[in-house]
């Protein structure tokens, strides 16, 4: 019989237990479970709410952006259905407020003060134009799970245990609601 995705989350989750740490790069497996329709746009949206649920500031641009968010996945959670240039919208001044780059020998790179806003842009981008492309899923659970710990570095650790744990939760209900037996599922 072969090993179900939530097995597998299992084992990574066990790895952190055991180790301490898990490589990132467990999380590709993630990868096939995303190639059924609809599976992919579903977990980006709950990405995105779970990371403006979490605690972003809410004074200034960045928590009025966050109420947006909250408001248009409300929408979504109740119709079904996100309209996608509202989405669109919020999507490019999400990406505005964090487009700060700085030069460095090498090249540019993006200065992100506000990670939980980060998610919920990358998460709306790849609602919207990604939802075709499985690797984008896996990076989209790799932001979403990844946790620096100066004795592993960047990884799988620490608080990224509870969020593996959330994602298989959100499998679990994705798969009772495919399978017909959890009515209100969105996506």
């Amino acid at each position: 019989m072969p090993v179900s995705i939530l097995d597998k989350l299992a084992g990574i989750i066990d790895q952190i237990d055991r180790s301490g740490n898990a490589e990132l790069t467990r999380l590709t497996v993630l990868k096939k479970w995303f190639e059924r329709p609809g599976r992919l746009g579903a977990f980006a949206l709950w990405v995105a709410a779970c990371a403006a649920s979490r605690g972003i500031d809410k004074d200034g641009p960045a928590g009025e952006l966050s109420r947006e968010v909250d408001a248009l996945l409300a929408v979504q959670k109740i119709s079904g259905a996100l309209h996608p240039a509202a989405a669109a919208d919020l999507h490019h001044r999400l990406r505005e407020i964090q487009n700060t780059y700085q030069r460095l020998r090498w090249g540019s790179v993006r200065i992100i003060e506000e990670p939980d806003l980060f998610l919920v842009e990358e998460g709306l981008a790849v609602y919207l134009w990604g939802t075709d492309s499985p690797a984008r899923g896996y990076k989209l659970a790799a932001a979403y799970c990844e946790h620096y710990d100066p004795h592993y570095g960047n990884g799988l650790n620490g608080p990224s245990r509870n969020r593996i744990e959330a994602i298989a939760g959100f499998i679990e209900a994705r798969e009772a609601h495919e399978a017909g037996s959890a009515p209100g599922m969105e996506g």
